[in-house]
């Protein structure tokens, strides 16, 4: 596989509750992280005192996060919305030319940032809320 632009990693949000989801406006930079907690089931009797952990137990999560300059439209007002209210909603990550997570995320920081010669720029945050699925993108 060749290198992938990082334009192409994509944050999106469910803009209407119905599937409409679109790419959050400004964003430059992107990121997602998967986690799994892991639970030891390390006794007496493990061998050689290793430790030994308990397959498919834990909790799992993914964090989002992005930033860019802030440009007050549909996506940014959405956005506010769903972190004001509290709720959980439907995100999108696009991963280039590896496939798409799609679930349940609570937005749980926006930061917005300007300096009297620049632009004003924005950050956020997002938790799993549920249960993700992952759809693979087709090779071409």
């Amino acid at each position: 596989m060749a290198a992938q632009n990082g334009k192409d990693l994509l944050i999106k949000l469910d803009q209407t509750g119905g599937g409409q989801f679109e790419t959050i406006a400004g964003l430059r930079a992107t990121r997602i992280s998967f986690n799994a907690e892991t639970v030891d089931i390390t006794s007496l009797a493990s061998q050689g005192g290793w430790r030994e952990l308990l397959g498919g137990a834990g909790v799992r999560s993914a964090s989002v996060s992005g930033s860019g300059v802030f440009l007050d439209n549909n996506t940014d007002e959405r956005a506010r919305q769903i972190f004001f209210d509290g709720t959980v909603e439907a995100f999108q990550v696009i991963i280039p030319d590896f496939g798409v997570v799609e679930g349940p995320f609570q937005l749980t920081s926006i930061e917005y940032a300007g300096s009297y010669n620049g632009e004003a720029t924005y950050e956020l945050s997002l938790a799993s809320a549920g249960a993700l699925t992952f759809t693979p993108l087709a090779v071409a």
